[in-house]
């Protein structure tokens, strides 16, 4: 039996300005209308797809990490990237060891689906070349100290007179105001002065530095890529850009929310290994293993703590489980305990109870573990340059179902795509000859 809307669905009419959708509507379908339905085969829905950031070009002036890594994330979604470089070598993080075939393997992970285009800032061709791109962009990534920009006369203030749309992101250590404002800094100084360096360590132990950089990645690259799409969504309301001011210490107190709650809660600043999230207690604990390896708990939860206690036969030691008292004899007698087996022993012990334990991984080990390998989170690039060496790439966290990121293993050559840019916003063979033989780019 054939109906008479078959194969039709209702489409929603689009808008021609913000003001008609404040238009209350007086019939139930009114706005709507009736659209064929086409069935896309998988094929052809992969050919049609669009990232979410297609069309959006992305001017990248930042180096080593936290900026590349913000653009990365940006480019895995569909921005053209494109990382303005400084002829004489580019940027620095090219040349950190350790390099494979003369490149960096740093440079790598955190600069694929990019273009470079070399320029001379401090020369007048360089800066009108760059003015000309900025008026054809969307976003500007500066990681400069505050004012360098400015005083070369590239900065916000005067990129917005040419492109009222542009959102100027500067990623920076302290902001962009304050009486630090103009210090130097590295990831740890940042966490030192955000109170995080003070928590991080053992018990009665000094302070540990973090094994990985989390002011520059989650203070600086993620927070810089939040500011940078909520600016984009902004200026489809206003058709204005913005400057997003990042500050990798501001980042990083932010992480401490539910750690300062706890603070003013208990009235007591924390002690560094002593509190419930921190090493203090049993159930919440690192514990070596025979063969020198280590294993997480994280029961938190008592029916997570009962079920470890009984597999362990320490059932005295269930309701014991916040007695902050009796914390350091619980900790001491289960590490004696957990020294009788190897850590993949013990794995294999508690693998039928569901009590949030886990190995503690090595790098090798967490790359061919089955979960990281279900989830796509480690890209191999095999053999690069012919090294015969492979560098592991960490894939895309954001899985989006309708629009996926998509990891393309495409890096640039310092000034790849002189030409193809340059000729993009109108300069001619003989001019790009020339900026060339100037070592403008």
């Amino acid at each position: 039996m054939n109906f008479p809307f078959e194969g039709f669905f209702l489409c929603r009419e689009k808008r021609s300005s913000q003001m008609e959708t404040s238009v209350k509507t007086k019939f139930p379908f009114e706005g709507y209308f009736l659209c064929r339905e086409k069935r896309l085969s998988t094929e052809e829905r992969t050919e049609n797809m669009t990232l979410p950031l297609e069309g959006v070009r992305v001017l990248d002036l930042s180096r080593y990490l936290p900026g590349p890594f913000c653009t990365q994330i940006l480019a895995d979604f569909g921005a053209e990237v494109i990382k303005i470089e400084d002829p004489r070598g580019g940027d620095l993080m090219r040349h950190v060891p350790p390099l494979i075939e003369g490149e960096s393997a740093g440079f790598y992970t955190v600069n694929r689906n990019k273009k470079s285009l070399t320029l001379d800032l401090k020369t007048q061709e360089g800066k009108a070349i760059f003015l000309r791109l900025a008026a054809n962009s969307d976003v500007v990534v500066d990681q400069f100290r505050p004012g360098v920009m400015d005083k070369m006369g590239l900065g916000y203030e005067q990129l917005r007179r040419l492109n009222e749309g542009i959102i100027y992101c500067a990623i920076t250590g302290y902001g962009l105001n304050g009486p630090l404002r103009d210090a130097a800094g590295h990831d740890l100084n940042y966490l030192s002065l955000a109170g995080i360096s003070e928590l991080n360590g053992a018990y009665q132990g000094m302070p540990a530095i973090c094994g990985m950089q989390m002011a520059d990645i989650a203070g600086g690259t993620l927070y810089a890529a939040i500011a940078i799409l909520l600016a984009l969504a902004s200026r489809q309301k206003t058709d204005q850009g913005q400057l997003c001011d990042i500050s990798m210490m501001d980042g990083s107190i932010s992480l401490l929310a539910l750690t300062l709650g706890q603070w003013c809660g208990w009235g007591e600043l924390p002690e560094r290994g002593n509190d419930i999230l921190s090493g203090g207690y049993a159930f919440y604990q690192i514990y070596k293993t025979k063969d020198n390896k280590y294993v997480s708990l994280g029961a938190l939860e008592d029916k997570f703590w009962a079920g470890f206690c009984n597999k362990l036969g320490k059932t005295d030691y269930i309701k014991q489980q916040f007695d902050i008292s009796l914390q350091r004899d619980m900790i001491r007698d289960i590490q004696e305990i957990m020294l009788g087996k190897t850590r993949d022993e013990w794995v294999e012990y508690f693998a039928d109870s569901d009590i949030c334990f886990t190995p503690i991984l090595t790098l090798e080990e967490m790359c061919e573990h089955p979960q990281v390998l279900a989830r796509e989170m480690i890209i191999k690039f095999d053999n690069v340059r012919g090294s015969g060496k492979d560098v592991a790439l960490t894939g895309v966290p954001i899985k989006l179902s309708g629009t996926p990121g998509v990891a393309k293993l495409t890096f640039p050559k310092l000034g790849e795509h002189n030409q193809e840019i340059l000729r993009t916003i109108g300069y001619k063979e003989q001019e790009i000859e020339l900026f060339h033989s100037s070592q403008i780019i």
